[in-house]
């Protein structure tokens, strides 16, 4: 494909990136403000929702752990990927934070998570700039 070409496909490929990235985070943004109250998941009836939306995110959460041992073999090589994967653990700990400011507390495996996202990522990822 002639530099021209594979150009302008580079750019379409990015601005449909851009346009089509719009849904996860008007969803995160969603979920993050309006967490249980979130449409289809405050019913007790929506079980099924509320059960697919905890296994996406389930999903998500091993995508991430995948993610960071991806990153052990070459971390030279892979520090971006790292420092990346650790702000989207950042980010969701911030979210679960409001809504331990909003909600109230939650039982102490949330806490002991919020424990890793805000206090040992940050620190790891400080640690990460150093190398």
């Amino acid at each position: 494909m002639p530099d021209g070409a594979a150009g302008r496909e580079r750019t379409v490929f990015r601005l449909a990136v851009f346009v089509l990235a719009f849904v996860p985070v008007s969803a995160g943004l969603a979920g993050t403000l309006l967490g249980a109250g979130l449409p289809g998941l405050e019913a007790a009836t929506e079980a099924v929702n509320l059960d697919s939306h905890i296994r996406y995110l389930s999903g998500l959460l091993l995508g991430i752990g995948l993610g960071f041992w991806s990153t052990v073999m070459r971390p030279a090589i892979r520090l971006d990927r790292f420092r990346l994967l650790a702000v989207i653990v950042i980010a969701g700990g911030a979210a679960r934070l409001l809504s331990l400011l909003l909600a109230g507390w939650p039982d102490a495996p949330h806490v002991a998570a919020l424990a890793m996202e805000l206090v040992v990522t940050p620190a790891l990822l400080a640690w990460s700039m150093r190398l």
